[in-house]
């Protein structure tokens, strides 16, 4: 189906603010320990904990964890508690009892506790890092001799489906807006496919976008599951549900669940990619059947998203030195042109160089001692004046920047052919006087998956909600939106917005 409409914010506050991290539940692939951070002592477990030490965990509280693995390890574990815990710390253990019998854990330090999360019994594998060790090698190598974000994002997909052995696997990236836009994908036969297609935010809302910045990654083996409860279910430190925010092992809404499940999918791992600590996107992975991975591969994908996340900021920034480079090279010759004109108007529109080459804009207007002096495709005059107006009316005295003037400006759809975007250099707000750049309207189409407008439906009572069901190709062209201002052409103008208000105070 097909839709026109103004660019429109899909990010949802009501997913947003529910409280992932006290959900107070967890997956079943593993078990959590908290443990107090001084004597070690278990404060808290998850009610499957038999599985690892065959014990209730009625019987494990209160009790020393140290008493349930080896002497030696409890002893280095002790050494390496006081030492300091940073970040999250992957280490063996043997059960006293039972030496044979060990596991892995995923230790971190969140005062006044330690987490540890256990893979269970059974799931541990002797070859897993060992075996895949020259696979990662190979692809870290790969990667770093990418020479664009485009050809990482491809690389990524096609190593990361190698190792994982997940029968999908996509590069999905945030737009300004929060959207996903997925860039890149490998997929087995049979799968649906959705390069080029574009998520609403809501899909992957604020509250869980944050949770990737303290999780690398985010593993449901199966959709199918019975979340796991703590005991005791109130921590008795806090008096409050145990922040998970953290955990890996953190049980999934049930509307996440539901949404895998009309995705056609049963198993399901994300992997950040973070730029500028800042989410950029995330590396989704699917499968059609349950798939559990363990930690010592789970820590191979990591440090695939880590070296990922570099190269890709070292793209971008290199990218942005030249941009920025350029822009500069047209602010110093604008400078140049400024200090050997008569007036601003000849400075700033001159033969050799102009405002348009340096806001990157289709027009440029100034507004000056009640003059309106343009260049290139811009609003009538009347339209202008009425654009300096509002912007007096809405006390608009330093840089300001909007591609959907319509958006924000209800007289904006009139003239959005030349300027849906504009970028303002307030000269002397209180007389009126800016410099405006305008950029024309760029329709495009977005192939969304799904409606977006259906992202989240509510039933009756207003309470319980779904995920939309469909993720079939939905077509929107978005109108009355320009291209948008980059951070270094916003900088740039405000440097000679500076420049110029020197320039006016020196020849007055």
């Amino acid at each position: 189906m097909n839709q026109t409409r103004d660019k429109k914010t899909y990010d949802s506050d009501f997913c947003g603010s529910l409280p992932l991290h006290l959900i107070n539940l967890i997956q079943p692939y593993g078990v959590l320990v908290v443990l107090d951070s001084g004597d070690l002592s278990i404060i808290q477990v998850s009610e499957n904990a038999n599985e690892v030490f065959g014990v209730p965990p009625q019987s494990l509280v209160e009790t020393s964890f140290e008493q349930y693995i080896q002497p030696s390890q409890a002893e280095a574990f002790r050494q390496k508690v006081k030492q300091g815990i940073n970040g999250r710390l992957q280490l063996k253990f043997a059960l006293a009892d039972q030496p044979s019998q060990q596991f892995t854990a995923l230790v971190q330090l969140k005062e006044p506790f330690l987490l540890l999360e256990l893979e269970k019994s059974g799931q541990n594998s002797q070859t897993s890092f060992t075996q895949k060790y020259e696979e990662l090698k190979e692809a870290i190598e790969t990667l770093n001799n990418a020479s664009s974000a485009k050809e990482v994002c491809e690389l990524t997909v096609a190593e990361m489906k190698k190792i994982s052995g997940f029968d999908k696997v996509m590069v999905y990236q945030f737009d300004e807006d929060w959207n996903g836009n997925v860039v890149a994908e490998i997929a087995e036969p049979g799968m649906n496919e959705y390069l080029g297609f574009r998520f609403p935010a809501s899909d992957i809302p604020k509250q869980a976008r944050d949770l990737y910045l303290k999780n690398p990654y985010r593993l449901i083996p199966t959709r199918e599951y019975t979340p796991v409860r703590l005991y005791p279910v109130i921590n008795p430190v806090t008096g409050a549900f145990l922040d998970l925010s953290s955990c890996n092992l953190r049980s999934v809404p049930a509307v996440h669940l539901e949404y895998l499940k009309n995705m056609e999918v049963v198993a399901s791992m994300s992997v950040r990619i973070i730029k500028d600590g800042r989410l950029w996107g995330l590396i989704a992975c699917h499968h059609r059947e349950e798939k559990y991975i363990n930690l010592e591969v789970c820590s191979a994908l990591e440090l695939i998203s880590n070296v990922i996340s570099a190269r890709i900021t070292s793209i971008a920034d290199m990218e942005e030195l030249t941009f920025n480079s350029k822009l500069k090279d047209i602010q110093s010759r604008l400078m140049r042109q400024m200090y050997f004109s008569n007036t601003l108007s000849q400075g700033l529109f001159g033969q050799d160089v102009n405002m348009m080459e340096l806001l990157n804009a289709g027009g440029v207007a100034l507004v000056n001692a009640k003059q309106v002096t343009t260049m290139g495709d811009v609003p009538t005059n009347d339209q202008i004046k009425d654009i300096v107006y509002w912007l007096q009316s809405n006390h608009v005295s330093n840089i300001y920047h909007v591609t959907s003037l319509s958006q924000v400006y209800e007289s904006g759809e009139r003239f959005s052919d030349v300027a849906s975007g504009i970028i303002v250099m307030p000269i002397n707000a209180n007389k009126g006087e800016y410099i405006i750049g305008f950029r024309p309207e760029v329709i495009h189409e977005v192939n969304w998956g799904g409606n977006p407008d259906e992202a989240i439906n509510f039933e009756n009572d207003g309470k319980n909600y779904h995920p939309r069901n469909s993720f079939r190709l939905w077509k929107q062209t978005v109108r009355n939106s320009s291209l948008p201002w980059k951070e270094g052409e916003v900088t740039v103008a405000g440097e000679f917005r500076d420049f110029i208000s020197d320039y006016l105070w020196k020849k007055s």
